[in-house]
C-alpha cells in the first residue's frame, strides 16, 4: 500500500519580501514595509521562516495573476525614477525574482536576483544587511533547483554578514542559521544541521520569547530532523512543544496549527499510535477546510494522510482479529 500523504514542514526560506509561505520549504519571509517572501513545510508545504513568521500558509504570490504585472510595473517605475543601479531597483528585483522563483520561472528569477545582488553590493557595500537578504534569496533559488554546492557559500556569507552587522544573537541570524541548516539537512549533514537548528532556537527563545511563532518554527525544524533520522521518540516532544506555542500564539484554528497537528500525527502514526494520530488528523482537516477550503493543496494532503492512516488501522485491526 503506497503512502499518498506526507508530513508538512516548516523551515524557513530566509528573509524575503512578503507574500510567500518552515523546511518544504519550511520558508520565512521578512516583511519589509513594502508590498512586495518561508514554511521550514516545514516543513514540507511552503511556509515561511521570517522576520515575522507565519509559517505555513501565507499567501502564495503565484496564486495572484495580477501580482507579477504589479511587480514588473514597480520595477519599471523605479528604474525610471532612480536609475538602473539604485538600491530601490534592487528591492524590486528581489521581489520580482522571489515571485518568479515561486512560479517556477527559475531562469528569469536567477537573473533578477543576481542583478539585485550586484546592485546592492555596489550601492550599499558588500556587508550591508540588504546584501545578506539578496544572498539568502538567491541561495533559496539555487536550493530550489538543487544547486546545493553554489547555494551553501551564499548562505554562509549571508550568515557572516548578519553576525557582523547585527550581532550573533539577532533574530535575522537565526533565520540565516535555519536556512543553512535546511541545506545541510538536505545534503545529509545531520549533525551540522542539528547544531545550527539548536543555535537558532536558542537565539529566538532569548530574543523573541519562548512563545513566539518563530520559536515554533525552530522546534519543528528539529522535530523534522529527528523524524528524518528515524528517531520518532526524539522528534515527538519538539512537535508537541511547537504545536502548543502555535495554538497559544496564533489561535486554535490557524492553518499553521493544522500543519502542526498533521506533523505530530505523522510521528504518532510512525510509532504505531493510530488511535492518537487519528483525532489530530481530523482536527487538522477541519481547520483547513474552514480556513483554506476543501480543495486547497494542504487540505488535500492532510486528508490523504488521514485516509492512509485509516487504511492501516483497519488492516491492523483485521490482522489482530485473525490472530
Amino acid at each position: 500500500m503506497a503512502q499518498p500523504g506526507r508530513a508538512l514542514a516548516w523551515g524557513a526560506r530566509g528573509r524575503q519580501f512578503k507574500s510567500a509561505r518552515p523546511d518544504q520549504i519550511a520558508v520565512s519571509f521578512q516583511l519589509k514595509q513594502i508590498p512586495c517572501c518561508a514554511r521550514d513545510f516545514a516543513c514540507g508545504l511552503r511556509r515561511p521562516q521570517n522576520g515575522s513568521s507565519s509559517n505555513l500558509l501565507l499567501q502564495d504570490k503565484s496564486e495572484n495573476p495580477e501580482a507579477e504585472q504589479l511587480y514588473r510595473r514597480a520595477l519599471a517605475i523605479r528604474e525610471k525614477r532612480f536609475g538602473p543601479d539604485a538600491p530601490e531597483v534592487g528591492l524590486s528585483l528581489n521581489a520580482l525574482g522571489s515571485m518568479l522563483n515561486d512560479m517556477g520561472d527559475y531562469a528569469e528569477a536567477e537573473q533578477s536576483l543576481r542583478r539585485a545582488l550586484a546592485i546592492d553590493e555596489k550601492a550599499l557595500g558588500p556587508d550591508h544587511p540588504e546584501v545578506s537578504l539578496d544572498l539568502n534569496n538567491l541561495g533559496l533559488l539555487l536550493y530550489t533547483i538543487r544547486d546545493y554546492a553554489e547555494a551553501e557559500p551564499l548562505y554562509r556569507r549571508a550568515l557572516a554578514i548578519d553576525e557582523k552587522v547585527l550581532g550573533p544573537d539577532h533574530p535575522s541570524v537565526a533565520t540565516d542559521l535555519n536556512n543553512l541548516g535546511l541545506l545541510l539537512k538536505t545534503t545529509g549533514d545531520y549533525a551540522g544541521a542539528e547544531a545550527l537548528y539548536r543555535r537558532a532556537l536558542a537565539i529566538r527563545e532569548k530574543a523573541l520569547g519562548p512563545y513566539h511563532p518563530d520559536v515554533a518554527v525552530s522546534l519543528i525544524n528539529l522535530g523534522m530532523l529527528f523524524r528524518l533520522k528515524g528517531d520518532m521518540a526524539a522528534a515527538e516532544p519538539f512537535y508537541r512543544e511547537a504545536l502548543a506555542i502555535q495554538e497559544k500564539a496564533l489561535g486554535p484554528d490557524h492553518p499553521d496549527v493544522a500543519v502542526g497537528l498533521n506533523n505530530l500525527a505523522k510521528v504518532l502514526e510512525a510509532r504505531g499510535d493510530y488511535a492518537g494520530a487519528e483525532p489530530l488528523y481530523r482536527r487538522a482537516v477541519a481547520i483547513d477546510e474552514k480556513k483554506l477550503g476543501p480543495d486547497h493543496q494542504t487540505t488535500q494532503t492532510i486528508k490523504k494522510n488521514l485516509d492512509y492512516l485509516l487504511q492501516k488501522s483497519a488492516a491492523a485491526s483485521a490482522l489482530k482479529a485473525k490472530n
